[in-house]
């Protein structure tokens, strides 16, 4: 068993159980690229994606544990990151979700469950129908029911071989379909993944290294809100970028800024985020 695998299950065992870099300057074109969403298209019923996972330099779990609060801003389903459990800082929203969970309350219980950050993995990965892309990642939901992603990873894994090897690894085929909720409204599920014959991660030795040796990571990709845009969605505000004090604002504060320095994020977003959450949907 190696190391790598080992790395994963103890992860994986950890989680089955009820300090960041700096980031790099990237543009937002390239940033885009950078996302692999298992996500189909309006009128897409289903499809297959293919990935390679790739490995860690110092063979630990290539699956990093990242809590994002997912909450509608605007009208539009986000997911935000969660300071409190990620770095231990401040984070409005949970204060919020602790503050309505510490009334007893049924209600109050019940609107809490929108403010509480829920795990996430994040993988890099190399998309075989878009290699020019270069390295991407693939952000999923942790599944409580182990019924998620990972959970038809390991099997593949455990069984296999270490799946991230970059001589004798496995590609991932992703079988997607459409599904409903109960509501009728249509969301992406990874019905199943299977994988393929073992084979390097490229035949060409150049650009093998140059997707082994990439040193961006998912904080380059991912956005990170500041405390100050988090307030504002904890109290029900749209937060407003002001230009002039180089900060979102909200409330009264926004009300008053005037000869439009202000304005709503238009930002390029991750392609997963505006999918509405379900506690175990696969996103």
């Amino acid at each position: 068993m190696s190391n790598s695998l080992d790395a994963v299950l103890a992860q994986y065992e950890k989680n089955s159980q009820p300090a960041s870099p700096q980031r790099q300057n990237i543009s937002q074109e390239d940033r885009l690229k950078r996302y692999f969403s298992a996500i189909l298209q309006k009128n897409e019923k289903s499809a297959q994606k293919r990935i390679r996972i790739l490995p860690t330099k110092d063979g630990s779990s290539p699956f990093v544990e990242v809590w994002y609060h997912e909450i509608q801003v605007n009208g539009q389903w986000v997911k935000l990151y969660d300071p409190s459990k990620n770095e231990n800082e401040r984070s409005p929203l949970t204060e919020v979700y602790n503050e309505l969970m510490s009334t007893g309350k049924k209600e109050d219980k019940d609107l809490a469950s929108q403010y509480r950050s829920r795990l996430f993995y994040i993988v890099k990965v190399i998309d075989r129908d878009n290699e020019q892309d270069g390295v991407k990642f693939w952000r999923f939901k942790h599944n409580y029911k182990q019924e998620g992603v990972l959970d038809k990873i390991l099997p593949i894994w455990k069984a296999k071989g270490d799946l991230t090897d970059s001589e004798k690894g496995r590609d991932l085929i992703i079988e997607l379909i459409k599904a409903k909720t109960p509501q009728g409204k249509e969301y992406t599920v990874v019905q199943t993944i299977m994988y393929d014959d073992p084979a390097p991660l490229h035949s060409d030795k150049g650009i093998m290294e140059g997707w082994l040796e990439d040193e961006l990571t998912w904080n380059d990709v991912y956005s990170k809100k500041p405390v100050e845009y988090l307030e504002a969605v904890a109290v029900g505000e749209t937060p407003m970028w002001n230009s002039e004090l180089k900060k979102y604002v909200y409330g009264d504060e926004a009300e008053i800024q005037l000869g439009g320095n202000q304005k709503t994020e238009t930002k390029v977003e991750d392609p997963q985020a505006n999918d509405e959450p379900s506690e175990d949907l696969p996103f």
